[in-house]
């Protein structure tokens, strides 16, 4: 059956993600909890995190931390009835596993300006002022260390001393 290949695939994908030891034949509470998420299975609303949650441990063998791909067979069974109210329960598993083949874990990358709510104005550098304005560029990348700390020139006679080259030649 080349769909539930391709569901399998999607399940070794997550089933490794974050763990460089993982085989791949069994998953982690918080992988599949993740692999529900990204896929659509958990849409917050017919199926939230708790029954994810509750499934999977109700599926997986006693004192083990993981369920194999059959047991995930097993959750999707409960589940696809959950999220899809009203098919047949042979159609939601389809439905199901149409929302998770050929699916990988994305990964979280760089951190964005967030623009929820009233957050946007104090994630925009451009209105930044004072010191603050000085921990960014133009760009409004963040400078990192130089932009925080007074990098004092170490040279001279005496180390730390922030009157370099300033005495009076007089003398």
């Amino acid at each position: 059956n080349s769909k539930m290949s391709e569901v399998e695939k999607a399940f070794r994908k997550f089933a490794v993600y974050g763990d460089t030891s993982a085989s791949g034949n069994d998953m982690t509470g918080k992988n599949f909890s993740k692999m529900c998420k990204e896929c659509g299975v958990m849409d917050g609303k017919t199926v939230t995190s708790t029954d994810v949650d509750i499934v999977f441990h109700k599926v997986k063998t006693k004192g083990a931390h993981t369920i194999t791909f059959g047991e995930f067979q097993q959750t999707m069974k409960e589940l696809c009835i959950k999220r899809f109210k009203g098919k047949s329960p042979e159609e939601a598993l389809q439905a199901v596993y149409g929302l998770i083949e050929g699916k990988e874990p994305s990964h979280v990358g760089a951190v964005k300006a967030s623009k929820i709510g009233g957050v946007e104005r104090l994630t925009d550098t451009s209105k930044y002022t004072g010191t603050h304005k000085m921990r960014f560029d133009e760009s409004g990348k963040g400078k990192g260390l130089a932009g925080r700390k007074d990098l004092t020139d170490n040279s001279g006679y005496v180390g730390a001393y922030k009157g370099a080259g300033t005495y009076d030649k007089t003398h």
